[in-house]
């Protein structure tokens, strides 16, 4: 089975499977057994650990979905009117979900400019930095997942990096919401990391108010206690400088266990090998902990300057993004390495 292409059938098996081989593999390494298991990871070509079937876009980060409503709409409430009630997505192009390492090639699309609309290259393309989960065990049409049966079918948590071209969305968002704008590329970390790696830390999140209806009620802890970070490097940088870091306590609102149950919970039913990412993960302060460049930049207006004196309000052809995650530190540290891509230019269609 683990010989195959993507580890789908291995999840599908359930959680008694996942436990047996984690629990051996911890035995082999505790035995001494690393010489024949451990290979270095510069000899290997990483690959996506999962074929993905369904891709769904969460919203569920408070203080990202905060400062684009103050963006786009100074004059009103920054978050609209369902954001607290329900877990607010949409469903992505699980086609072009790339691993790590994945160049990105800059996107064409209908943009506003001076006062026309016209097809050019995004000058506008951005970052976002979010945690997903994958679907271990499918459910059945019709029957909602309950938030009490979460971990039969949750297996385990990637990173992913959720490529945006801003100019390209503003203008074809409104009504039906993101699609060309979102859809020419997802990075996501060859590297999923079980639940059960995470299950002693788990923690809440932030406070619910007003207080979700039932079924997206849960006492359980379910949030990874991640540390997160961003990090840009220019072609003219030799390493890449951290532009943001972020506890995703501090910044998701809406848990995976409640995104999953909000999901299934009018009947639609998932498969093994789904993904879900949060949505872009950010802390309080926008300048330090924000988890794509809009809101680093607020908007385009401020500039970073970068340690070269470089400055960037978006990415430009050469740049290349690094997004971290982990939690625990020294032998308790658990996480998913790096999940990076450069910027390329594209002649377009």
């Amino acid at each position: 089975m683990f010989a195959r292409d993507s580890l789908n059938d291995f999840l599908a098996l359930g959680r008694d499977a996942w436990h047996a081989v984690r629990a051996q593999a911890k035995r082999s390494i505790e035995h001494g057994l690393d010489d024949e298991l451990l290979v270095p990871s510069n000899e290997l070509t990483m690959h996506l650990p999962v074929h993905v079937g369904d891709y769904v876009d969460m919203y569920a980060g408070i203080h990202h979905a905060t400062n684009l409503g103050r963006l786009f709409r100074p004059d009103g409430e920054p978050l609209l009117a369902n954001w607290r009630h329900i877990p607010v997505g949409y469903h992505g192009r699980a086609g072009t979900i790339v691993v790590s390492g994945t160049d990105i090639a800059r996107p064409h699309g209908h943009v506003v400019e001076q006062h026309e609309v016209r097809w050019r290259p995004s000058a506008r393309l951005d970052i976002e930095l979010e945690v997903g989960f994958v679907v271990g065990t499918p459910s059945r049409p019709g029957r909602p997942i309950t938030i009490d049966e979460i971990e039969r079918h949750l297996f385990g948590f990637v990173l992913v990096n959720d490529w945006s071209a801003r100019d390209i969305q503003a203008f074809e968002y409104q009504p039906l919401g993101p699609f060309l704008g979102k859809s020419f590329a997802t990075s996501m970390s060859p590297w999923l990391v079980p639940l059960d790696a995470f299950a002693p830390a788990l923690v809440h999140g932030l406070r619910q108010d007003p207080r979700p209806e039932p079924h997206l009620t849960t006492d359980r802890p379910w949030v990874p206690p991640l540390h997160l970070e961003v990090a840009l490097q220019t072609p003219a940088m030799r390493e890449p400088h951290t532009v943001s870091r972020v506890e995703l306590a501090e910044g998701l609102y809406w848990s995976p266990a409640q995104q999953l149950a909000h999901i299934t919970s009018n009947g639609a039913s998932v498969r093994t090998g789904d993904l879900v990412a949060s949505g872009t993960i950010s802390g309080p302060d926008d300048r330090t902990q924000a988890g794509s460049f809009i809101e680093l930049t607020r908007g385009g207006t401020e500039p970073l300057v970068l340690p070269t004196g470089e400055s960037r309000t978006f990415l430009e052809d050469g740049d290349r993004v690094v997004l971290r995650g982990w939690c625990g530190s020294g032998n308790d540290r658990v996480g998913f390495g790096e999940v990076t891509g450069t910027v390329v230019a594209t002649g377009g269609a």
